[in-house]
């Protein structure tokens, strides 16, 4: 199974051009299986003056750019998230394609972050944990700020997930904190997890990128430094059953402490 991760920067106020970047590079990763995007990149993640104005709907000319890709790709695709409007609310929202360009799933983003951010003004919190069944097992769906609450990922995990995709748009300075928790969400679960994280700079703030693929051992497998490049490796599903076999690490749970 190939899998690509697309670390793109915002073209600053141009919403079309940008899609038109995302377009080349899923053209560009039209040999992986499963193709994952970042973070509210078609107007970049700290443009909070336009995400009403730009807000889509499902129907809208970014998702429906995605589904026509993947089905032109024969691909699996995260589209990245995408501020979604929808009966006079707004989410910070994922979809999960199939090679039909079919709606596998829709995660609305749970933790919203408001630590030097309006995000948490302007959006809705979703209310649904998200995992997908795909032929290469269960997919967990989660998006940045998400990353520091360990138990949206164990609850994925109760729902079967084998692999976890995280959209973000992680900025500069912490850098430190983005790579650990890949790294910890990974291996605490034994789970794959492929994050796709924002490049470049959007309204004054840099982004880490670093975006990668880690093993369920916790191994980073392939990543990305700071600018924009499309990350692609081979990862094996049967790797999540072995290492669970090798190390039963989440059989050792105690179900009291779930209540």
């Amino acid at each position: 199974m190939k899998v690509a991760s697309i670390q793109l920067s915002v073209v600053e106020g141009d919403k079309d051009a940008t899609l038109k970047k995302a377009k080349h590079a899923i053209e560009e990763s039209y040999d992986a299986d499963l193709v994952i995007l970042s973070e509210i990149w078609n107007i970049g993640f700290m443009s909070f003056d336009q995400y009403v104005d730009k807000a889509e709907t499902i129907e809208g000319v970014t998702p429906t750019l995605m589904r026509t890709l993947a089905r032109e790709k024969g691909i699996y695709l995260h589209t990245g998230s995408f501020v979604e409007k929808e009966k006079g609310k707004y989410y910070n929202t994922s979809l999960l394609l199939s090679p039909d360009g079919e709606i596998l799933a829709k995660y609305r983003k749970i933790h919203l972050f408001g630590y030097n951010s309006k995000e948490t003004q302007i959006l809705s919190p979703g209310e649904e944990i998200v995992v997908a069944d795909t032929p290469f097992g269960k997919i967990g769906m989660a998006t940045c700020f998400d990353l520091r609450f360990p138990e949206l990922f164990r609850a994925m995990v109760d729902k079967g997930a084998q692999y976890f995709l995280v959209c973000s748009a992680w900025p500069y300075p912490r850098i430190e904190p983005w790579i650990m928790l890949n790294r910890v969400r990974a291996l605490e679960n034994q789970c794959f997890l492929i994050s796709a994280n924002s490049a470049g700079i959007n309204c004054g703030s840099q982004f880490v990128g670093h975006s990668m693929v880690i093993d369920p051992w916790g191994t980073i497998l392939a990543g990305a430094g700071d600018e924009e490049m499309i990350v692609k490796t081979d990862i094996d599903p049967a790797k999540v059953a072995q290492a669970r076999e090798t190390f039963p690490g989440l059989a050792g749970r105690k179900d009291f402490l779930n209540n």
